[in-house]
């Protein structure tokens, strides 16, 4: 069932706040973060000529808290309880993404605030709910949601590429589930759509301003569980699990190549480099907006796929699921093969 137009202007009024909000405080922000000192300095492996403000991730984080505490008061009297987890979860998340912006935490003390968030969603209530036994599920929802959060935060290595794939992944979980009639998912989608928007007007290239971990990570984790969340009752879970991996698949994709081009290479994963989707096609002529560009479509490729999916039959649904593995495979030995991958950079704000 759709929403009705009474949601329907809800969601409208959370996208204009969450962009509103997010127009408003980057400026602001990015003045804070060059006069504390907190940017991310150019060297021989980045791109900008200047020192970076990184702490783009907070204008995000107060256009969605904003946006989505406003829109429920106003719309429910309340914040239900389940986006209370899911707003606390995320912000622990960006809390610990903030604190690696300035410290430079090891991989293995991310993974540890991701886990606390994860409990946290648990505890809400908020877990893959496939229908396996409770302890697969309660891993498929640590992996999932560990998973996105870090494959957004491999993918914010150049301008304006992460926030845009981002708001191209919340528009299409939005649209699902306004179909659905799913208003918490939606409202919330709708927020970090604006958000999203709102921080690419600064972070276009030629950006002034990088989100950093706080903000990669932030909207990795707030995707994923909002991905997660989506229902679609008409179809059998056993094809619609597909749904949310198309919807992230450039993220997926872009992290799967980078781990299997590293460890060929007997690098560390963690090990930070110039190896991602964005840099190869650069490599292959490619202007960095052109670059970009091109993700967005091939992002957009993937979430239509994810709408097909959902109506899908469970023999049409695999079929496409593995058409689409093979073409996710053959690119990844072929991107691995032609280019010469380079080391030492890091992961956020190496635009």
């Amino acid at each position: 069932m759709l929403a009705s137009q009474h949601e329907m202007r809800a969601f409208i009024a959370i996208f204009l706040i969450a962009l509103t909000a997010t127009l408003v405080s980057t400026p602001q922000i990015r003045r804070f973060a060059l006069s504390v000192g907190l940017v991310d300095a150019p060297d021989s492996r980045k791109t900008q000529q200047s020192p970076m403000p990184l702490l783009g991730g907070l204008a995000i984080l107060v256009g969605v808290m904003t946006a989505v505490s406003v829109a429920f008061y106003v719309y429910l009297g309340r914040i239900p309880q389940t986006v209370s987890g899911v707003l606390l979860s995320s912000g622990i998340v960006a809390a610990v993404g903030l604190v690696d912006d300035r410290l430079q935490l090891p991989a293995w003390a991310k993974l540890v605030g991701q886990l606390i968030a994860v409990l946290v969603l648990v505890f809400f209530g908020i877990r893959v709910r496939l229908p396996l036994p409770d302890f697969l599920n309660y891993t498929l929802t640590f992996v999932w949601v560990a998973g996105i959060s870090n494959a957004i935060n491999f993918l914010d290595n150049m301008d304006g590429l992460s926030a845009g794939i981002s708001a191209i992944a919340a528009s299409f979980i939005l649209l699902l589930a306004t179909i659905n009639n799913q208003f918490l998912v939606a409202a919330m989608s709708a927020a970090l759509l604006g958000a999203c928007l709102g921080f690419l007007r600064y972070n276009m290239y030629p950006a002034r301003i990088y989100m950093g971990d706080a903000g990669s990570l932030f909207l990795g984790f707030l995707l994923a569980v909002l991905a997660m969340q989506l229902r679609f009752p008409e179809n059998s879970n056993f094809v619609t699990w597909m749904v949310p991996v198309f919807i992230l698949g450039l993220p997926l994709f872009d992290m799967a190549l980078v781990i299997v081009s590293r460890i060929r290479r007997g690098i560390s994963p963690t090990t930070a480099g110039r190896d991602h989707v964005s840099h190869r096609l650069v490599s292959y002529g490619l202007s960095q907006r052109e670059a970009v560009l091109s993700l967005y479509l091939l992002s957009f490729v993937s979430g239509m796929v994810a709408i097909f999916i959902t109506q899908a039959t469970v023999a049409e649904g695999y079929f496409i699921g593995v058409m689409v593995l093979i073409m996710a495979i053959a690119a990844t030995v072929r991107m691995d093969r032609f280019y010469g991958a380079s080391s030492g950079e890091g992961e956020s704000g190496c635009s």
